[in-house]
C-alpha cells in the first residue's frame, strides 16, 4: 500500500525493545536495593506482595492510572510507612528502579531501522510506559517523546494520538503510527485518524473485521525498507 507519510508515531515497549525482560529484572532489583537500605520494608514486602499492593493502590487511585512513576512512588511510600521505614528513602528507592527500567536490549533491527526511519521523516515516541530515551541514548532520533503521564490519558484515548499529530503540524491522515499492540497502537491509532502499522514480531493473527493495519510487517527493517522505497518513487516523480 502507498500513502503519504510526513512523520511517524512510534511506540517504545515491545517495538524497540522487548519489555519481558525488563520487567523480570527490575523488581528483583529494587526488593535487593531495599533489603540493602530499608530492610523492614524488603521482609513486610517481598515482591509478591509489593506487587498487591502495588494493585489496590491502582484500583484505589484509578486517576493515576496512566502514571506507572507516581504510582511506583506511592507504592513504595505506603510500603515504607507501613513497615516503618523513613519514606524519605522513597527517591533513591525509585531511582534504583527506574535506573534498571532503563536498561534495555533493543531487538536486532531496531537501532539500524530507527536511525533510518529518523533521516525520512521526524519521529515521535507516544507510550505509555515510563521509558526515558535521554536515559536510553535514543532521544536524538526523536522529534519529542510524549507519554500517557505528560499528555494525562493513555493509548487507545484519541487525544493522546491527536496531540501527537498538532506537535508534529501533520493532519492525522499523514501521519503513521507504529506499535505492536493490536488495541492500544492499532485500534487506537486507526480510530484517532491516523495510518497505522501492525508490527507483529509474534506471527499473530490479526482478530478484527472491521478495523485493520494500513501496513504489517515483523520487523522494523521491513517499515524502513517500505519507507525508503516510498521516497525513492517520490524522488524518481519529481526528477
Amino acid at each position: 500500500m502507498i500513502f503519504p507519510v510526513r512523520a511517524i508515531t512510534l511506540d517504545l515497549d515491545d517495538t524497540l525493545w522487548p519489555f519481558a525482560p525488563i520487567g523480570a529484572r527490575v523488581e528483583r532489583v529494587l526488593h535487593d536495593w531495599l533489603e540493602a537500605n530499608c530492610p523492614r520494608t524488603a521482609a513486610r514486602f517481598p515482591i509478591e506482595r509489593m506487587r498487591e499492593l502495588r494493585d489496590e493502590l491502582n484500583a484505589a487511585h484509578p486517576q493515576l492510572v496512566h502514571d506507572f512513576s507516581a504510582m511506583r512512588r506511592m507504592t513504595l511510600d505506603r510500603a515504607m510507612r507501613l513497615a516503618g521505614d523513613d519514606p524519605v528513602h522513597v527517591e533513591a528507592a525509585f531511582e534504583a528502579f527506574f535506573a534498571e527500567r532503563n536498561r534495555v536490549e533493543f531487538y536486532p533491527d531496531a537501532l539500524d531501522a530507527l536511525q533510518r526511519l529518523a533521516a525520512r521523516v521526524p519521529l515521535a515516541a507516544l507510550s505509555n510506559g515510563n521509558a526515558d530515551l535521554a536515559r536510553i541514548g535514543v532521544h536524538d532520533h526523536f522529534a519529542f517523546q510524549l507519554g500517557a503521564r505528560e499528555h494525562g490519558a493513555p493509548k487507545p484515548d484519541a487525544s493522546i494520538f491527536l496531540a501527537a499529530c498538532e506537535r508534529l503540524g501533520a493532519a492525522p491522515a499523514q501521519v503513521l503510527h507504529v506499535g505492536d499492540d493490536i488495541e492500544m497502537d492499532v485500534v487506537g491509532a486507526a480510530r484517532a485518524g491516523l495510518r497505522t502499522c501492525w508490527l507483529n514480531r509474534d506471527n499473530l493473527e490479526w482478530p478484527h473485521a472491521d478495523v485493520r493495519p494500513d501496513l504489517h510487517f515483523a520487523s522494523l527493517t521491513a517499515l524502513a525498507d517500505w519507507l525508503d522505497a516510498l521516497h525513492s518513487a517520490h524522488e524518481d516523480v519529481a526528477a
